[in-house]
């Protein structure tokens, strides 16, 4: 008997060092903490951790802007979770305070490759200066302008081998002028958005996604791999801005150029330049001498900078009796800042392109066409006939702009709104546009909180 209750406790022994083994015990909950900086300062994340899964993202951000910084504070924790990476998108239009709040997520992680503050050589590669550009110099910016061109020139037709791509190319400029015409400040931008297609003429693009601008790609937009000079976009494009500096329009206009092929047909050709710049230059070109010839006066200005936002979501499938289309709506705007980071102007506009397809995915829009802006259109938009208020979009946009003068970019982004219907969620509600402002401005204020964040 003895020995029968001795086999089975040792075999009840070896059971439960069994069942022990086969039991991993559980990772245990680290909590990391690390710091960036956002739109309106030092954010600061607390990364929880079990093992190699990131768990839980808290963000303390409490200067970001209410409706737009704090978009990117609501949104973002659950992306880096679900992509246990902080390598995640931005949020549209809250740029600035995406990459504060990305930024501390990997300094958290890693904080010896990701330091707090990070030094300059660190910034994202957009920011970096060309170091060969040269720069002039300016007085005082007594005048500011906004130019732009449009082309849909690159879109594609459907093909036995290929479908249909939609391409809208909107080139922009900021530019600040001092009193003698010369470029005391200027900042260039693309916004290069594609809207594809399958075989069927259904979207295949994101419609929920911002597109980003050639400067926000920075060397994502991958230039630098065929690049004779071994400079991205973003370089060169910071070395032409930095050679306009302390030149009239006459000048930049006359500066020497070179044929380099069909699709370069006009790059620098002056020693200040050769090493720095092999892109064309015509389409930047004319956008600062359309800013130039826009251009309005402003007082007390310190510097000028352009945001910029673009979305494809209005774009359509192709349906019974719906002709596919690649719509493409890009907000803009060329803002003056003073000393104390008050906006001393601000000029908005917004280039609505409709690219229109036939159903087999043939292009019908005119390629060659040169399209216009909501201003240039001003009253052939014919905003006027659905108006309460009887006005027209370039009216309601120039009182707009008239009432952020003076004001800081957190009055701006601050404004108190209501939402009229599913199209128009933030009209202002404030008694002194009331009478003057229907549409809905969320897009409007987040370009000029970009154009302030930009400014130089």
């Amino acid at each position: 008997m003895k020995k029968v209750v001795s086999i089975l406790l040792v075999l009840l022994m070896v059971t439960s060092l069994f069942g022990c083994a086969s039991k991993t015990a559980a990772p245990a909950a680290e909590t990391l903490t690390g710091k960036g900086d956002g739109f309106g300062g030092e954010v600061t994340v607390t990364v929880t951790k079990e093992g190699d899964k990131i768990t839980k993202v808290e963000i303390d951000a409490p200067n970001e802007t209410q409706g737009i910084g704090t978009k990117a504070v609501d949104e973002l924790p659950a992306k880096i979770v679900e992509a246990n990476s902080a390598e995640v998108d931005v949020v549209a239009g809250a740029t600035y305070t995406s990459n504060g709040i990305i930024y501390a997520v990997k300094n958290a992680l890693d904080p010896a490759a990701n330091p707090y503050p990070a030094p300059k050589e660190e910034k994202p590669a957009a920011e970096k200066p060309a170091a060969e550009a040269p720069k002039g110099e300016a007085g005082s910016i007594v005048k500011f302008g906004l130019g732009q061109n449009i082309s849909i020139a690159k879109s594609k037709d459907a093909t036995a081998d290929a479908t249909a791509v939609g391409q809208a190319d909107v080139t922009m400029a900021a530019v600040g002028f001092d009193a003698d015409g010369k470029v005391a400040s200027v900042y260039i931008d693309v916004a290069q958005t594609k809207v594809a297609f399958d075989k069927d003429m259904k979207v295949t693009s994101d419609k929920a996604a911002e597109v980003k601008s050639k400067k926000d790609l920075g060397a994502d937009y991958g230039m630098v791999k065929a690049s004779s000079i071994g400079k991205e976009w973003f370089e060169q494009i910071e070395a032409y801005e930095n050679w306009m500096v302390g030149k009239t329009i006459e000048e930049i206009k006359s500066m020497k150029v070179v044929a380099r092929d069909e699709s370069h047909p006009a790059v620098p050709d002056v020693p200040e330049l050769t090493s720095s710049v092999t892109i064309s230059v015509d389409a930047y070109m004319e956008a600062v001498e359309e800013a130039w010839a826009n251009a309005e006066e402003v007082a007390g200005a310190e510097k000028v900078g352009l945001g910029v936002e673009t979305h494809i979501g209005s774009s359509k499938d192709k349906a019974a009796d719906v002709l596919p289309l690649a719509q493409v709506d890009t907000y803009m705007s060329a803002t003056a800042l003073t000393a104390d980071g008050k906006v001393a102007g601000t000029i908005i506009d917004n280039a609505q392109v409709k690219i229109k397809f036939d159903e087999k995915g043939v292009v019908t829009s005119d390629r060659a066409a040169e399209y216009q802006t909501k201003k240039e259109i001003k009253e052939g938009y014919g905003m006027v006939k659905a108006s309460s208020i009887g006005k027209e979009w370039f009216e309601q946009m120039e009182a707009f702009e008239e009432w952020m003068v003076g004001k800081s970019i957190a009055e701006i982004t601050g404004l108190t709104v209501k939402q009229r219907d599913d199209n128009h969620k933030a009209v202002p509600d404030v008694p002194e546009l009331t009478s003057s402002v229907t549409i809905t401005v969320e897009g409007y204020q987040a370009v000029v909180e970009e154009a302030a964040a930009n400014a130089r």
